[in-house]
């Protein structure tokens, strides 16, 4: 099994191409930041706890999410994971070299990661998703500096229809397991 990311900044088209991969018949993993910002709001707290707080909580659901999948099909796809997750974490709160490198060899993930980049066009904020256009460009940003400093090659998915973006997906992936 290969558990492939897909990521990118906020607004970028990441879970509408979660959905494509999910309707081709592919395992499919949706990302915890939004669903620990839709629990908080729920019962009236503010979006996001502090920085590490919120970080951690992430971590600890990607971690749970990742453990789930591990009788899946082939390919499991993830609205961003773990490796991000521990990102955020080594943003606020640095864990040790060894300690990374640690976490990282423990949650494996394909060596290739699909980055969504910041796509103006179809960008639209919601209750769980505050962020501005500008503040998507630099989360983006951001995000792929710490993919490459963790060794993964990355794909930057063409800003097409959600069908045609899982076919370049899976083409780029069907073409490394041939390699």
């Amino acid at each position: 099994m290969y558990r492939v990311v897909l990521t990118g900044g906020p607004g970028a088209g990441k879970t509408t191409l979660l959905r494509e991969l999910a309707a081709l018949g592919y395992v499919t993993v949706e990302e915890s930041a939004r669903a620990i910002i839709a629990e908080r709001l729920a019962v009236g707290l503010p979006r996001r706890p502090d920085p590490l707080t919120f970080a951690r909580e992430i971590l600890a659901r990607d971690i749970e999410k990742y453990v789930g999948q591990s009788h899946a099909a082939k390919w499991v796809f993830y609205d961003r994971g773990v490796i991000e997750a521990l990102g955020m974490v080594q943003e606020v709160s640095p864990l040790s070299a060894q300690e990374l490198a640690a976490l990282l060899a423990t949650y494996p993930f394909h060596s290739s990661v699909f980055v969504l980049p910041p796509w103006e066009a179809i960008y639209t904020t919601d209750s769980e998703r505050d962020q501005s256009f500008v503040d998507a460009v630099n989360v983006h940003a951001k995000i792929v500096q710490w993919y490459r400093s963790c060794g993964y090659v990355l794909h930057e998915v063409p800003c097409l229809p959600s069908q045609q973006r899982a076919q370049y997906v899976l083409q780029i992936l069907t073409r490394s397991s041939v390699a």
